[in-house]
């Protein structure tokens, strides 16, 4: 049944012909008349029936004008069209909820310059994109450097990757990771990289995060002088981002995955020890526009023959996220 609103329940209280209800009593009615419920109603009608048999009369009118203003607004829904009572059936819609921005992602483009096995100007380009879900999220990325010089490339640097994690707790994950290579400047025209394994967030604050991850690798070597190896290893990797201000971030984080673009991921084998570590320094320009200032060390232990084993990278780029 329909109930009735505090100001139509109030034009059904007679005044009382004379003091035998109670105060106490006749605002308990009223109360429950201006509430609407039926079953409640008749609840506390019977009650004041029973307590107070001398102020039936007043109870009964109290309770015989709110059947009849009930039974007027039935009329009044009755006689009403078909789409007004659909309007005053259904309620409103709720606002529908925003879904999470499951995709993002930042893209880079500037200038770099090399030390160690090359000392060129050049370009450089990348582009990281995360689906992040209540558990799994994952990661794509990649980044090349080119430069030409007199007609001659002396610099052709690519990194693929693909990074799988699943959140076991707020701090505990595992992670896959799927790596391509391509540098010729340290002699390797394709190096390949699986690895799996657990990683901790040790970290977690609003200005600072760390974590760390480690686990077994297979790492498949092809030199551009035609040789090549597959070796076993293990990979150890750390996530660092400082917020220094809102507009200022220091990063350091586990290879070129990371959205803000640092790495420090290590890769030892019993032949080889790879590091690649990857400084950054990013600037706010606006929401979606910053500016990052990158210095990257490349080493391996045992390089091809002819190969320095040390080389570095710096680079200024424009990041634009999305």
């Amino acid at each position: 049944m329909p109930r009735l609103s505090l100001p139509i329940a109030a034009l059904c209280f007679p005044a009382p012909a004379a003091a035998q209800l109670a105060e106490p009593v006749r605002a308990m009615v009223e109360a429950a008349i201006a509430n609407g419920d039926p079953a409640q109603i008749e609840a506390v009608v019977a009650i004041a029936r029973q307590t107070q048999p001398e102020g039936h009369a007043e109870i009964d009118a109290l309770y015989q004008a709110w059947v009849e203003a009930r039974q007027r607004a039935e009329a009044e829904t009755d006689s009403a069209t078909p789409a007004t009572k659909l309007a005053a059936a259904e309620p409103e819609a709720p606002a529908q909820a925003q879904q999470p921005t499951r995709w993002s992602g930042r893209g880079e483009i500037g200038a770099f310059r090399a030390t160690g096995g090359s000392n060129d100007i050049g370009a450089s380009g990348a582009i990281n994109a995360t689906w992040q879900g209540d558990r799994w999220s994952h990661k794509l990325s990649g980044r090349a450097d080119y430069q030409a010089a007199n007609g001659r490339t002396t610099r052709e640097q690519m990194l693929l990757a693909y990074e799988p994690r699943y959140t076991f707790s707020d701090r505990l994950f595992a992670y896959g990771l799927a790596q391509y290579e391509r540098d010729r400047v340290q002699g390797f025209a394709a190096r390949y990289a699986l690895s799996g394994g657990v990683g901790y967030r040790v970290i977690d604050a609003d200005d600072m995060d760390l974590s760390l991850k480690a686990g077994p690798a297979v790492r498949v070597n092809r030199l551009i002088n035609g040789g090549g190896e597959t070796r076993l290893a293990g990979l150890l990797g750390v996530d660092f981002d400082w917020r220094i201000t809102d507009r200022l971030t220091f990063t350091q984080d586990t290879n070129a995955v990371a959205e803000t673009g640092g790495s420090a991921l290590l890769i030892v084998d019993s032949n080889n020890t790879s590091l690649n570590l990857v400084t950054g320094l990013e600037a706010k320009i606006s929401d979606a526009l910053s500016t990052r200032m990158t210095y990257q060390v490349d080493y391996n232990s045992n390089p091809p023959a002819g190969r320095v084993n040390t080389s570095t990278l710096s680079r200024f780029t424009l990041v634009y996220g999305f």
